[in-house]
């Protein structure tokens, strides 16, 4: 099962965090992997664990979401798997978030998928496959204090995720979204860390998930290689929450 032998796979933000599990897990399941990031230092060390490839890529440049498409076209001919993993947060509300923070999120969080999907997509149309899974969040199902400007770019993911799975369900594609709740990655160690009663903290943050604990990224990056694989071929358009239970009573 969850065989990806012989495919080709790019994840965005690959470098750490979600996307470095998702990179390890589909690797692990066969595909040939191109590990997509800003930061080339930390890529390229994951690229070589799994025998992938890095790829420098800032999603917020068009000429660079093209430039990826090129290259993989050159190299490997298409790309059957595109995991858009790449985003950023914020912290605030109305009041304090400005129009700049808003479109900062928005330039990677929606745009940045958008522009690398659009580049990607009309490869997977003449072929008549490919899946595209969007890493959203729990932010995009139900309202986060404080969170105005990342819930909005993550309710509009799982809107574009849903348009592009209705508008080429046809043409052999599938697309869904992931929405995970709190993830234990190694940057949310770091944060909490420096709080003065670490444990206190998570504990805190974990509260929000209904199981009492954060995900950890191989849970995020396990549903990842479900929808990448054929065992999901009736798949597609969903919203699936990971997401401990938050959204349950919501």
């Amino acid at each position: 099962m969850f065989d990806l032998t012989g495919k080709t796979a790019l994840v965005t933000g690959a470098a750490s965090g979600i996307g470095e599990a998702v990179a390890h897990v589909l690797s692990g399941a066969g595909a040939y992997v191109y590990v997509a990031d800003i930061d080339d230092e930390a890529g390229s060390i994951v690229a070589a664990d799994i025998g992938g490839e890095f790829l420098q890529l800032d999603v917020t440049s068009h000429d660079d979401c093209l430039a990826a498409t090129q290259r993989v076209s050159a190299d490997r001919g298409s790309l059957d798997v595109l995991v858009n993993n790449a985003g950023i947060g914020h912290v605030g509300t109305i009041l304090n978030t400005t129009a700049e923070d808003l479109e900062r999120l928005f330039s990677v969080n929606v745009r940045g998928m958008f522009d690398l999907t659009k580049a990607f997509i009309g490869g997977m149309i003449e072929r008549k496959s490919g899946v595209i899974i969007n890493i959203a969040s729990i932010g995009g199902i139900v309202a986060i204090r404080d969170r105005i400007a990342y819930c909005t770019t993550k309710f509009a993911v799982v809107g574009l995720t849903k348009c592009i799975a209705l508008d080429h369900a046809l043409d052999g594609i599938r697309a869904n979204a992931i929405c995970p709740g709190r993830v234990e990655t190694d940057f949310v160690k770091r944060r909490l860390a420096e709080y003065p009663d670490p444990k206190k903290a998570y504990k805190e943050m974990a509260s929000t998930q209904a199981i009492g604990r954060m995900g950890r990224p191989e849970e995020i990056a396990a549903a990842v290689l479900y929808l990448a694989s054929d065992e999901s071929s009736f798949v597609t358009g969903t919203a699936l929450e990971i997401d401990g239970g938050w959204a349950a009573g919501k």
